[in-house]
């Protein structure tokens, strides 16, 4: 067995599901699950539409590198979003099955483990930069590091999970000039970027070109999940530094991660199109409008700069707090703490919790109440 797995610490749900054991929720109160960021907006029938049109891709093997129909519908996409020169659909943009899969991978494929590698992650973090760096041969490294010898990926999260802050200019003004002195590779989560409520949130590529560069040891990651709705399509793309994508597209070969033609029509469909997107955001905005009064009375919290996330202050232990929310309540929250590590003795994750506003406006709605008429009881 690969020794490396021995490394990897227990997914927050796995700790989430060990922290629940044993308890009873109330009977008379319908569950809310408010734990998962899993959208639950109805998918667009213009991407079911495509896809049940297209079903005859089935008798194929698709191309690692992915159709130049939907190559350039990235592309292109990436152009509209960001004003920016439309990247080149054959050497700088690759399709790949989701976010996750290829962040994870892409370690796989940058790391050079006889080097002493690091791997920079934020805290709180998506766990699977974690995992990614542990499995390429790296040690992790939580928050910006005092040394940054040996670092040689930087992952970065931008709408960030779960806070929902967004990078600003000068932010990637310092970590592009980290980048050019210390020759570390940037990856940048950008999986939340068009959940948003004011100002579209500033993407890598964007900033690069803002400040007059290349996109030179830089890949943007991006996904229809939480965009159109289709986290079961598995669908997203990587784009910038060509030279990486070719190395990555060679990985990738070998690692039988092709996306199916189906698929990719069906993505096709989505990146052309925008209306359902702004729809979705309408529906994200009308939640937070709704939800965020209540919650803001007897805790703690703020509306996020993007993403679908509340992150809330509690007044005692997050993992306490969660246990007795689901216990008295019957919502199911995330302990902060379980998706941070502590440094220095501190979990920066520690007395928060994240709450996904992923169901129907007024599951949100009730579960808000449920949450106000807990605080209140503390």
């Amino acid at each position: 067995m690969n020794p490396l797995l021995g490394k990897l610490q227990p997914y927050p749900f796995e700790k989430l599901r060990a922290l629940m054991a044993g308890v009873t929720p109330p009977a008379k109160l319908s569950p809310i699950n408010l734990s998962i960021g899993e959208p639950k907006h109805p998918t667009p029938a213009l991407v079911k539409d495509a896809l049940a049109a297209s079903l005859d891709g089935l008798a194929s093997y698709p191309a690692t590198a992915g159709t130049p129909e939907l190559r350039q519908a990235i592309s292109d996409w990436l152009a509209r979003r960001y004003g920016i020169a439309t990247p080149d659909p054959l050497t700088e943009v690759l399709p790949v099955n989701g976010s996750r899969e290829a962040l994870f991978a892409f370690a796989q494929t940058v790391i050079d483990p006889t080097r002493n590698a690091r791997v920079v992650c934020p805290n709180p973090f998506y766990q699977i930069y974690e995992g990614a760096a542990i499995l390429a041969g790296a040690t992790p490294v939580y928050g910006e590091p005092g040394d940054w010898q040996g670092v040689q990926l930087v992952y970065a999260c931008s709408p960030a999970n779960p806070t929902g802050r967004v990078m600003p200019l000068d932010e990637w003004r310092r970590l592009f000039e980290l980048s050019e002195r210390h020759g570390f590779v940037i990856a940048s989560d950008e999986c939340y970027s068009e959940i948003y409520f004011d100002v579209p949130p500033l993407g890598a590529l964007e900033a690069a070109r803002k400040l007059g560069r290349g996109y030179e040891r830089l890949i943007a990651f991006s996904s229809l999940s939480k965009r159109s709705n289709a986290p079961g399509m598995r669908s997203g793309f990587v784009a910038g530094d060509a030279g990486l994508i070719a190395r990555f597209l060679l990985y990738r070969t070998y690692h039988g991660s092709a996306m199916s033609l189906a698929v990719q029509r069906a993505s096709v469909a989505a990146w052309q199109d925008e209306a359902h997107v702004r729809e979705n955001r309408r529906l994200y905005a009308e939640k937070f409008r709704a939800v965020l009064p209540l919650i803001r009375s007897p805790l703690e919290t703020s509306m996020p700069e993007g993403g679908f996330y509340l992150w809330i202050r509690t007044p005692i232990d997050d993992a306490e707090f969660a246990r007795r929310l689901q216990a008295e309540q019957n919502v199911l929250v995330l302990p902060g703490s379980f998706l941070a590590r502590s440094v220095q003795g501190a979990n920066p994750g520690a007395r928060h919790v994240r709450i996904a506003l992923v169901a129907p406006l007024e599951e949100c709605l009730e579960a808000a109440k449920r949450i106000m008429r807990f605080a209140q009881s503390l």
